[in-house]
């Protein structure tokens, strides 16, 4: 999983706080380039389409009425260019209705 595909829904988890959470997973670690923050807009964009556009409630219809954030799941931290992108994301996704949070994983040891 990762942000290069757009056009793919990670998972879609129901908090026990009531909340949907439409999560992205970002495998590779940031390197601030023009290509990954275009990405990684795409992905949101296509988030926060499934959000808005009624797919996640026609998919899902259980799930209608409740508060919807979007979050990205990344091996590390994002560096500071992805970080201001994702501040403006954020006020924009909140003036949608949706919010928006980052957390940050450990990758498998395994591999």
């Amino acid at each position: 999983m990762s942000v290069e595909d757009p056009k793919v829904i990670d998972f879609v988890a129901h908090d026990p706080s009531g909340e949907v959470i439409l999560v992205m997973v970002e495998g590779r670690e940031w390197d601030g380039s023009n290509e990954r923050l275009f990405q990684l807009q795409e992905k949101i964009n296509s988030y926060a389409s499934f959000a808005s556009d009624g797919q996640l409630i026609e998919k899902y219809p259980e799930l209608a009425g409740k508060p919807v954030r979007l979050e990205l799941r990344c091996v590390g931290a994002p560096d500071p260019n992805t970080a201001s992108f994702l501040d403006i994301v954020r006020g924009r996704l909140r003036e949608e209705g949706l919010s928006f949070s980052v957390k940050q994983i450990g990758l498998n040891p395994s591999g």
